[in-house]
């Protein structure tokens, strides 16, 4: 491909996706400034490979697999392990109490939206790393579960559970926020 048709479709294609890179970085990482390098560099890589992306492909999900991809190469090349959840410990996180009915079945959305955006950030940075982005890609950026399990290279059923788990994960989290502006 040509260097200004590959610029041109950079622009058309992926550079109106940069907020949602820099949005779902910043929620990753809690370095304002390792977030907005972590973007980057996602953008750069998208540019530098975008021959690769099929006409016709989700974008988003190109991109946020990107994103993924070059977290992990970040955290080796700095010494770090890649944060691995099995769904085994995942009971010993979450609440003894369960929240009511209501709540289980209330739209994720709905949850969402009746917290600040820094609430929000707050409460999925708390959540173990994979579980972050479960809810990142499905209840966040509104992937399909398929879509997500494609992203994180796992089974759609790991996506399910652990979207169902991070959700009452967060719920915990979240609770405290609730009961403060209900006062």
């Amino acid at each position: 491909m040509r260097v200004d048709t590959a610029t041109r479709r950079f622009y058309a294609e992926i550079w109106p996706q940069a907020p949602m890179v820099l949005r779902v970085a910043k929620i990753l990482v809690k370095d304002s400034a390792e977030a907005e390098d972590l973007a980057q560099e996602t953008l750069l890589k998208a540019f530098r490979f975008i021959d690769g992306l099929e006409a016709g492909s989700e974008v988003r999900k190109w991109l946020l697999a990107i994103l993924r991809n070059t977290r992990t190469d970040r955290l080796r090349a700095a010494g770090r392990q890649v944060p691995q959840t099995g769904l085994e410990g995942l009971d010993e996180q979450l609440p003894d109490s369960r929240p009511p009915e209501a709540a289980e079945s209330a739209d994720p959305r709905e949850i969402l939206e009746a917290f600040s955006d820094q609430q929000m950030i707050d409460a999925l940075g708390a959540l173990p790393e994979e579980i972050r982005w479960t809810l990142l890609l499905v209840d966040v950026q509104g992937l399909d579960h398929a879509v997500a399990a494609a992203v994180l290279d796992v089974p759609v059923g790991t996506i399910k559970s652990r979207a169902h788990r991070g959700r009452a994960m967060l719920r915990q989290v979240l609770q405290p926020s609730r009961r403060e502006s209900q006062v």
